[in-house]
């Protein structure tokens, strides 16, 4: 592995990697020379006589430094100031990464956001953030920013990625001609982005990144240069200058940010692609690593699984023979090894037998897995290119079955936790700590500590204990270098969620025995789909409640695919209704009673009503009896979600596994 650049500053990273690694390639993006059909058609580009330089063109790492040493000494000449806030929205591009290190070089401290953001959310977060230059990645984007021009009164500068088909409005700028503004004046002799670089200091701001709510109003996180570069040095995912590493999720996102800082930070060659071509281009580019979600790794499951069941009997019984004594060899390696997840601790009788039962089973395991895993596990592994060696995943928990797949057939998943308050990571696994079922250890120069969700009492590390209170949950709390100092322009949220440095993460997670962070829940209300989409349930559940054939409701579905939901219908509202019955547990029995409450979920959480596809009911259940004050609702008739999440879990396990209403 090479060594990684440290620096103080993420702009002294960006130069010095300009530097450092030279002609080497930085950013590959689809080439332009392409027709769509070339690009978009399935065929191995090696087959056809294609080379992978047909496909992505790229960009080295000392072009991508001077053209952003251009544009930023142009943004400084039209009046960007140190320590300014810029809007920067675009979709996962080179010009991202390009405008993102020209906005460093300036001293200055980007805003991002995707091309879905909303006119609404638009128009808060540039005026909540006072941003006078924004980056806008087309024409697209211009049309949504001008239907709510007015209300940025702080707004000067416009600048696009992209120029119109149809030529540039009036007062526009571009990408292009900033860079030739800023290529002349340094050949000039302007060196005045060489001096800003040297006056940023390791506590200034460097990227403001506004939380995606589904409601209320986003909350500014900033994040300074110190937080980046302590991720940098911290993250114990080792990269090489020769790894070629896939960019999919969403650049604005603190996760893939902090991932394409590591790539840069070893002077590995980055390429850009999307769900669309993601398929094709696991075959082109043949990924080593990427930054990844958990839904990703759902579908190649699925689509695995699904072609397995198209083989002919024999190739199954191989498969199942391999995935079987793959898994036997594996879970009895890592069990040797220590990484096996243990939440209660083990008597020296209890670690015999499951040495004796391990052992065992390695045996019986080993010939068959030597046979099978070079003819089948193999194959299976190109369906990440092939050469593929690892990945992060974050932004939300994946799945234990999925985990195990993927270990099983070779393809190694570094899970990790955290949150854009924490710049993000907090935890991740690392080679000596692989342990399925969690997170990994807590990053160094990071404390966790477990308290009790109701008294607030310290459950982890508890000095009174032997076990220090490993295998007890409880809010997970962190304290580190990564942790921001709070929300921008927003004291009341800040004292919610930060106390004396630590941040109150919201979920619900124990240490294990292996000294490794595991997550459970959460105690927070916002939802997090695996797909990585942050929902709050409130105006959902509201939403419902407006039915009189709803008395009672709460919205769920940390960590799946999609919303669910465990309703109470109201015996008042049936009655109404037409429905003849004089009791809810009679009521609860009617067949007919399913079919209504389908069309009114249906009904109230739609596009009309102003709900977004995920936010959607895809599956719910029916409650056999009320929520109750003191029990599952608080004396203001909160609910005790946490509680209620622990009372319904195999009601809940049950809906999610049939997938259906």
């Amino acid at each position: 592995m090479s060594e990684r650049l440290v620096s103080a500053t993420i702009a002294e990273l960006f130069f010095q990697a300009g530097k450092e690694w030279g002609s080497k390639p930085a950013f590959a993006t689809r080439s332009p020379r392409l027709s769509h059909a070339q690009r978009d058609m399935e065929v191995d580009p090696h087959r056809c006589g294609l080379t992978q330089e047909s496909f992505f063109q790229s960009v080295s790492y000392r072009s991508w430094c001077d053209r952003a040493s251009d544009l930023a000494t142009a943004l400084i000449d039209i009046g960007v100031a140190a320590r300014e806030h810029v809007g920067l929205l675009s979709d996962n591009r080179f010009e991202w990464i390009l405008a993102n290190a020209a906005i460093q070089f300036c001293g200055a401290a980007d805003v991002p956001r995707a091309s879905d953001i909303t006119p609404l959310e638009m128009s808060y977060i540039l005026h909540h953030a006072e941003v006078q230059v924004l980056f806008l990645e087309n024409e697209g984007m211009l049309v949504k920013l001008q239907s709510i021009r007015k209300q940025l009164p702080f707004l000067k500068t416009i600048i696009l990625m992209e120029v119109p088909s149809n030529g540039l409005p009036e007062g526009i700028l571009t990408m292009h001609d900033l860079e030739e503004r800023g290529r002349k004046l340094r050949s000039l002799g302007n060196r005045c982005m060489e001096k800003r670089i040297e006056e940023i200091i390791p506590e200034d701001l460097c990227t403001l990144i506004y939380t995606s709510g589904t409601t209320g109003t986003p909350k500014g996180v900033p994040i300074t240069h110190r937080s980046l570069c302590s991720q940098i040095e911290n993250i114990t995912f080792h990269l090489s200058k020769e790894e070629r590493a896939l960019s999919i999720l969403p650049i604005w996102h603190s996760y893939e940010r902090i991932f394409e800082m590591l790539v840069i930070s070893y002077g590995a060659t980055l390429y850009y692609t999307s769900i669309r071509h993601l398929q094709n281009d696991l075959k082109r580019v043949k990924p080593t690593v990427m930054a990844s979600a958990p839904r990703l790794w759902e579908s190649l499951y699925e689509r695995i699984m699904a072609s397995v069941a198209e083989q002919h009997k024999i190739m199954q019984f191989l498969f199942h023979g391999a995935l079987g004594s793959a898994h036997w060899v594996r879970h009895a390696s890592a069990f040797f090894q220590g990484m096996q997840l243990d939440l209660t601790g083990r008597t020296w009788k209890e670690s015999l037998i499951m040495r004796l039962y391990h052992m065992l089973r390695w045996s019986l395991g080993i010939i068959p897995f030597l046979i099978l895993e070079p003819c089948v596990l193999r194959r299976l592994r190109n369906v990440v290119g092939g050469s593929f060696r690892a990945t992060i995943s974050g932004g939300g928990a994946l799945p234990p079955h999925i985990d195990s797949f993927f270990n099983d057939i070779g393809i190694r998943i570094f899970e990790g936790y955290g949150l854009t308050e924490s710049s993000p990571v907090l935890a991740v696994r690392t080679e000596k700590n692989f342990v399925l079922g969690t997170v990994g250890p807590p990053l160094p120069k990071t404390e966790i500590k477990i308290i009790d969700l109701l008294t607030g009492k310290i459950l982890y590390p508890d000095k009174n204990r032997t076990d220090l209170g490993r295998g007890r949950s409880g809010e997970i709390c962190a304290r580190g270098p990564q942790i921001m100092k709070g929300y921008y322009k927003n004291p009341e949220a800040t004292a919610g969620i930060l106390s004396e440095g630590w941040l109150r993460t919201g979920d619900i997670g124990m240490m294990t025995f292996n000294d490794c962070l595991k997550i459970i829940g959460r105690c927070k209300e916002t939802i997090v789909l695996r797909s990585g989409e942050n929902v709050e349930p409130l105006p959902i559940e509201s939403r419902l409640l407006e039915s009189p054939l709803i008395e009672q409701c709460m919205v769920l579905g940390q960590d799946q695919k999609h919303l669910g939901a465990l309703l109470l219908p109201s015996l008042r509202g049936f009655i109404n209704h037409g429905v003849k019955v004089t009791s809810l547990e009679e009521l609860l029995h009617l067949q007919e009673i399913h079919a209504l409450l389908h069309q009114e979920v249906q009904r109230l959480i739609s596009k009309s009503h102003g709900f977004k596809s995920f936010e959607r009911i895809g599956c719910w259940r029916i409650l056999p009896k009320p929520f109750e004050i003191g029990d599952e609702l608080t004396s203001t008739y909160k609910l005790k979600r946490h509680i209620i999440t622990d009372r319904y879990h195999h009601l809940i396990q049950e809906m999610y596994e049939n997938h259906c209403t």
